[in-house]
């Protein structure tokens, strides 16, 4: 009988941890302080612009500082030696009428504390520092992402940088999760309800590359910086201390607003696009302490409990714990049903930048149905300019739920549609991150990664390559195919033991 011998390439996916990242905590924030119009890094000493979220310490106001915040009685996050201040903006269903309604939270948020690089340093006192930028209403980069081993020029900006800092996970819980900080927009009304019944996550990563010196400045954003890839690589010059990187997780449930077609969604900055998504923090750890968890706390699970340093709260104690409202917000009403935003905030969809006097900016319709108009009140502004990223059949692979060690069918290379707006969307499908160690890859040569999260937990998927050399032996009857671009896939299945991005 005779035989032959062919050679090809095979993929294999092989989950590992990258030791960078293993120690991280996950700081539950179950309880939401307040809902108010307070902003004491922006607004200082004055009523906001526009309503918040606000997680953690209750002695949190207009003129908030880092002192007044570690005299708080008590904070609504889980560990009782942080009395830090985590804010966002909150997040509206706006019906055609033009009434707004709170959409409601899920959980609270997480903070994730998350030890990337070397010799990471707990943030100083006195720290505060924002990410984002309220005011963005556009992103000028390839949909989805290219590979991170293919960003250069422009795309490594600090400006891009930050943009790709910005994520809002499609949350279905029956299908293969969304990568984290996959996509940049939020979805509009119709792709959300229909692809997305378990909410939006939006996710949110702080710089964490320091000057060294400031702990503030004026915009509260030039004294740090991105590393090259947004939550890792190389901080630029200058910025070369690595603090603990800050990334936030806040799940809205969106399905509660099912069967409500031609309204919109709206970030409480007048953003329908998620583009002006953004987060505030003020650092007020107990002195001392912080930097005492970053070289303590470095059990892989990212759970609080695996800490012996913290003192932990129930969910039931962070639900009680809440700010006094100033009296000059008695009367202002943040979750609705209300007339517009709260603030009288203009909803401004760009793709200019939005401006405080709430005059309209440019217009276009929206990307998932050309013809469609929203009419909204005299404070709404115009139809949302996003690109919508969506799943196709392009190839089906074996893909890993990340809740049990058996592969499951899916459909994973995604396709874009885009506005007339926006550039062809880039070919890539997964994110790379930093290669692999020669003893995690055996030597192997890294084609791409993956990162997927789901819930609490989340899971990086290295595709590496090697030759394969099979030999086979066949009657002299049977006809062969071809080998020419024969390949499979192996699949092994670890645990990726950070929490995020």
């Amino acid at each position: 009988m005779p035989s032959f011998t062919f050679n090809f390439t095979a993929l294999t996916a092989v989950a590992v941890l990258l030791t960078s990242v293993e120690a991280f905590w996950r700081l539950p924030c179950q309880g939401r302080s307040a809902l108010a119009r307070i902003d004491p890094l922006v607004n200082y000493g004055t009523v906001g612009d526009h309503a918040h979220a606000i997680h953690g310490g209750n002695n949190f106001g207009f003129s908030t500082l880092h002192d007044d915040l570690l005299k708080s009685q008590c904070t609504s996050c889980q560990v009782k030696q942080d009395k830090s201040a985590y804010w966002t903006p909150a997040l509206y269903f706006m019906d055609s009428n033009g009434t707004t309604e709170l959409v409601p939270e899920v959980g609270g948020m997480l903070a994730y504390y998350l030890l990337y690089g070397q010799n990471v340093k707990a943030f100083p006192d006195g720290f505060t520092m924002i990410a984002g930028d309220t005011n963005m209403r556009n992103f000028s980069w390839p949909v989805p992402d290219p590979p991170k081993s293919e960003w250069s020029g422009d795309q490594v900006s600090q400006l891009a940088l930050s943009q790709k800092a910005l994520g809002f996970n499609c949350l279905n819980y029956k299908k293969t999760p969304e990568p984290s900080l996959y996509r940049h927009f939020l979805p509009d009304y119709d792709y959300t309800i229909a692809n997305c019944p378990d909410g939006i996550r939006f996710e949110l990563m702080f710089p964490s590359c320091w000057n060294g010196k400031d702990t503030d400045s004026k915009n509260h954003k030039s004294h740090m910086a991105y590393p090259s890839t947004v939550n890792d690589g190389t901080c630029p010059k200058g910025f070369e201390t690595r603090l603990v990187s800050l990334f936030y997780e806040t799940i809205w449930d969106t399905h509660a607003f099912a069967g409500r077609s031609g309204g919109q969604f709206v970030l409480g900055n007048g953003d329908p696009t998620g583009y002006g998504y953004h987060g505030d923090f003020i650092n007020a750890w107990d002195e001392g302490f912080l930097q005492k968890a970053v070289d303590t706390c470095t059990n892989e699970s990212g759970l609080t409990s695996d800490c012996p340093l913290f003192t932990l709260q129930s969910e039931d104690d962070q639900k009680k714990c809440t700010v006094k409202t100033p009296e000059q917000l008695d009367d202002d009403d943040c979750a609705g049903p209300r007339a517009g935003l709260p603030g009288k905030v203009a909803v401004q969809a760009g793709p200019a930048p939005a401006n405080k006097d709430g005059a309209v900016a440019q217009q276009a319709v929206p990307s998932s149905k050309a013809a469609k108009s929203s009419s909204t009140s005299a404070a709404a502004a115009s139809s949302t300019v996003v690109p919508v990223l969506s799943y196709s059949s392009v190839a089906s692979t074996a893909q890993y739920d990340v809740s049990s060690s058996a592969p499951v069918a899916s459909s994973v290379s995604p396709s874009s549609s885009l506005s007339a707006s926006s550039s062809a969307a880039a070919s890539a499908t997964i994110t790379a991150s930093p290669s692999l160690s020669s003893s995690a890859a055996g030597g192997l040569t890294t084609v791409s990664t993956q990162l997927l999260t789901k819930g609490n937990e989340a899971w990086e998927v290295f595709v590496v390559e090697e030759d394969v050399t099979v030999t086979a032996a066949y009657a002299a009857t049977t006809t062969v195919a071809s080998a020419g671009g024969v390949r499979r896939r192996r699949h092994h299945h670890h645990k990726h033991r950070h929490g995020a991005a």
